[in-house]
């Protein structure tokens, strides 16, 4: 299925730029890209739309999942690569495939049901993104106390509650901080944790990134779209991809923690391992011991925004190379990709939807490389979120993500596109008009400008009180026209106006 209508205006705006951005590209512009890298471009690009009969969609076996695929612009292929249902003990019809390519994978869709995933979303952003549990904010801001998230609702309930987060400032010496390399960003490289390397691993010295000199003061809204990822358990030490055990052990939700471990108990591994004693050496035969001794201890979750990707990479830092890692997705749908322990196998692609648990396990799933491509705004957040979530969600907020607890997590948020904010940070509508009344003619961007405009209070009946509210515009304000209409509905939005008080200058 095609992400944009042949026949329409957009897909033709599309083509445009892509053939105006290609035009001047050399004919060998991919020759060195590895077959995984060449999957990753081809989800990610917007035209031409990528072939999703390639990708498996596990979805598309379920009639009763069919309203939800309707409802986004991706539908896989039911019988795009190789798989088989592996027999699970449910008695709500939950269901488990395995992947014979990639042996250890194992993908359980619609594991979590809507009351759990909004539970998770609210544990996420509410409960776990806050102190003292790192994010990736916290290097570069003194975040709220409660929460980036909880003040950020506290702002949205009353304006005047909206909070100004200030910069950390460096210490004098450098040599206090990890400083990253200059030149280009580095692929991944690091050396796998194992029995054998784990003392000088651990016995590296792990400093803390130095914060931004560039970041300034600013509102807790601007700040929640930068939100990335939250540490669960053990601390990750992301300037050496290793875990730093020298901290102690961050907490672990409960709700999560049983997720996970009631997904690894419903898994016959004996079916999944027999045959490959040989390539588990040193580990022995773990698998069969899994139902009683999984426990996850670390993990992080990933705030993903809309059309971001986690780039190839394999998980070199856990001491067990072999048990279970569960990744559970929230919100928007992905493309997943994974492949074989270089970036040289060409990677088998699914799509994975809100709901959708994933385990990676055995000496060759983990040790694979595996990403997702392209997050895409696929579901109606009204099926996730709604307001007796008690989280306060409305229409122009969406939590959509892919979560992966136990060494790598996700919850992505996404704000809509919003064209303004005010002087207080606090994002608005604003009516923009593609044609100017005053001079009949289209607006281009020649005719935009950053203006400032002070709006007086009124009561009820629409009188003038003494005060008045600033707003920071960006379009020039014209005195005839829809810029009026324009500064009328902020203010109406803003409780400045009322009806008698309606498209008045």
């Amino acid at each position: 299925m095609p992400l944009l209508n042949a026949n329409s205006s957009e897909y033709k705006k599309a083509r445009r730029r892509f053939y105006n951005s290609t035009k001047h590209r050399p004919h060998d512009f991919d020759a060195e890209w590895t077959p995984f890298r060449a999957a990753e471009k081809r989800y990610k690009t917007r035209f031409p739309p990528p072939d999703l009969s390639l990708a498996l969609d596990f979805a598309t076996l379920n009639v009763e999942r069919d309203q939800e695929i309707l409802q986004g612009v991706w539908r896989g292929s039911p019988d795009a690569i190789e798989y088989e249902e592996l027999p699970i003990e449910s008695a709500d019809g939950r269901r488990a495939y395995i992947i014979p390519r990639i042996p250890g994978l194992v993908v359980m869709p619609s594991f979590v049901n809507v009351d759990k995933q909004r539970e998770l979303i609210r544990w996420a952003l509410s409960q776990h993104a806050r102190h003292p549990n790192p994010t990736n904010l916290d290097v570069h801001y003194v975040l709220p106390e409660e929460g980036l998230w909880n003040a950020y609702l506290a702002s949205r309930l009353d304006r005047t509650k909206e909070k100004i987060v200030q910069p950390k400032v460096a210490a004098d010496q450098p040599s206090d901080y990890h400083v990253q390399p200059p030149g280009p960003r580095q692929l991944v490289n690091n050396i796998p944790v194992t029995p054998e390397t784990f003392d000088d691993i651990n016995g590296t010295l792990k400093q803390p990134p130095a914060p931004s000199p560039s970041a300034t003061p600013t509102s807790v809204s601007s700040l929640i779209p930068k939100l990335r990822w939250a540490n669960i358990g053990w601390f990750y030490h992301w300037g050496t991809k290793q875990y730093d055990f020298t901290q102690p052990q961050g907490p672990i939700d409960n709700a999560l923690k049983d997720l996970c471990k009631d997904a690894v108990k419903l898994i016959d591994w004996d079916r999944i391992f027999e045959g490959t004693e040989a390539e588990w050496e040193e580990a022995g035969l773990e698998w069969k011991t899994w139902v009683e001794t999984y426990e996850p201890d670390a993990g992080i979750v990933n705030f993903y925004q809309n059309k971001d990707t986690l780039m190839a990479h394999v998980d070199r830092s856990e001491v067990c190379a072999t048990s279970p890692l569960v990744s559970v997705s929230l919100g928007n749908a992905a493309v997943f990709l994974i492949g074989g322990k270089t970036r040289d196998t060409e990677p088998v692609s699914l799509i994975l939807r809100s709901g959708d648990v994933v385990i990676m396990s055995g000496p060759g799933c983990r040790r694979a490389y595996h990403g997702k491509s392209d997050v895409r705004e696929l579901v109606d957040p009204s099926n996730i979120l709604t307001r007796q979530t008690n989280v306060n969600f409305d229409k122009t907020i969406q939590l959509l993500s892919h979560v992966h607890p136990v060494h790598h997590s996700a919850v992505l948020t996404s704000l809509r596109r919003t064209s303004m904010e005010n002087d207080q940070g606090i994002l608005v509508d604003l009516y923009v008009p593609r044609k100017c009344a005053a001079t009949n003619r289209l607006i281009t961007s020649k005719d935009y400008a950053s203006v400032q405009i002070s709006i007086a209070d009124v009561d009820a009946n629409g009188r003038a009180l003494g005060t008045s509210t600033t707003f920071a515009l960006c379009g020039q304000v014209r005195s005839q026209g829809e810029s009026d209409d324009s500064l009328n509905r902020l203010a109406t939005k803003a409780g400045l106006l009322r009806n008698v008080w309606s498209y008045q200058k």
